[in-house]
């Protein structure tokens, strides 16, 4: 009997795969590039983070899947930092653990911590892109283009937001980034949307000791309700990283030259996933990988392909950024030279993964729309009635309509 790692595999694999993870995939050659103190702090932040947001979403969704991306998300709102100021800047660096950190720091960091991800395994393919495409009539400030292309490597566009080939332009990027993966970045373009802040992540990796497929076999699985599934269940007998204690059992597999690695953290009989989400954090986390241990043993993995999808505008408010999603209150003035104000309308976010005897492939989509809280000033406009038209007379609480006319020849009482 296989006890239930329903929520905690699929989440847990992608904390390593991208934890170890601009727009070019991985070079042949390996490059040694070091990290130093302080991007190893921003690193460790980016953890709390991820932590502190897989937490919150799994405890909204106990008996679901969820797969998620702190890194992508991380990359997509430190793009929006840039354009952020006052309490709506403060609020998103304490969300996102940078507190006390230089705007140039930061960006550093980002920049420092891409590189090294990029640069960290030739067998790994990985792909880290990100990209702003913003309403051509919007006056962008010059600075916040400036820093996310050095910084992000940010794909800078200004488009027809009114073209109904807009939205397929921007998803053909993300399809594009994510290897086929994932087909959509944004659904629609709304009225008021000014711009979308994109990221992508592409992962793929085989594992240093594969499984033999010839023992793949279909198993019984455990669900959160008691009931019973079958899952095709892998086997691998090797020495593996292990850690055991009384409420669960760790491996660690790694990928390519091992720069890459997963966990599988499954508990005991009895405790479920959210128990241990519940006492996990990075340190922890840290803790018990320092505990494992080559061992020689046989591990039962169930293959599975998944896809996860989150707007994530509750939680990160939840969070400590609820300004940042505030119309008139959000303060993104160092993004847009102009007099009325932006907010971020919607952070969505999408995963997939697939686990078979080969290796692991992921993929993750951050998409932040930045909308306006009016359309900005308008032309006057110049409007003769010369020709036939309506006349209405309504209720407007209720829009009721008393009167409707249809008139084609206005006619004036000669007196």
């Amino acid at each position: 009997m296989i006890p239930k790692i329903y929520l905690l595999v699929p989440a847990l694999l992608l904390v390593f795969l991208l934890q170890c993870s601009s727009s070019v995939t991985a070079p042949q050659e390996k490059k040694e590039i070091e990290l130093n103190k302080k991007a190893l702090q921003v690193i460790e932040a980016n953890n709390r983070f991820g932590w502190k947001l897989f937490r919150s979403l799994t405890e909204a969704e106990t008996d679901q899947n969820v797969f998620i991306s702190p890194l992508s998300i991380s990359l997509a709102l430190g793009m929006a930092l840039n354009g952020a100021a006052g309490e709506t800047r403060q609020a998103m660096e304490t969300t996102l653990e940078l507190s006390g950190l230089s705007q140039k720091a930061i960006n550093q960091y980002y920049r420092q911590i891409i590189d090294f991800l990029l640069e960290r395994d030739p067998q790994v393919i990985l792909n880290i892109a990100n990209s702003i495409w913003y309403r051509q009539e919007l006056t962008v400030k010059q600075t916040f283009i400036d820093l996310n292309q050095r910084y992000f490597d940010a794909l800078v566009k200004g488009v027809d937001f009114s073209a109904p080939t807009t939205v397929n332009q921007i998803n053909q990027w993300v399809k594009e980034q994510t290897r086929g993966k994932i087909s959509r970045g944004i659904d629609r373009i709304k009225p008021e949307d000014v711009m979308f802040l994109i990221n992508a992540i592409y992962f793929k990796g085989t594992w240093t000791t594969q499984f033999n497929p010839k023992l793949t076999r279909e198993k019984p699985f455990s669900l959160p309700d008691g009931g019973k599934t079958t899952c095709q269940m892998m086997q691998l007998s090797d020495k593996l990283p292990y850690l055991e204690t009384d409420d669960f059992q760790m491996v660690e597999l790694p990928y390519g030259d091992k720069h890459f690695s997963a966990l599988v953290i499954l508990p005991r009989p009895g405790k479920s996933p959210g128990e241990l989400i519940n006492r996990l954090n990075a340190e922890t986390l840290q803790e018990w990988v320092e505990q494992l241990q080559l061992r020689e043993g046989t591990l039962e993995l169930p293959k599975f392909e998944l896809r996860y999808g989150k707007t994530l505008n509750q939680v990160l408010s939840k969070l400590g950024m609820a300004v940042a999603f505030r119309p008139g209150e959000a303060d993104f003035s160092q993004m847009y030279e102009g007099p009325e104000k932006l907010y971020l309308s919607l952070v969505n976010h999408g995963t997939y993964v697939k686990v078979d005897e080969e290796g692991t492939e992921a993929a993750a989509v951050t998409s932040i729309s930045i909308s306006i809280t009016s359309i900005g000033p308008q032309k006057p406009f110049y409007m003769r009635v010369d020709r036939p038209f309506l006349f209405l007379i309504r209720e407007k609480d209720s829009g009721a309509l008393l009167f409707m006319g249809q008139i084609v020849e206005p006619k004036w009482p000669e007196n």
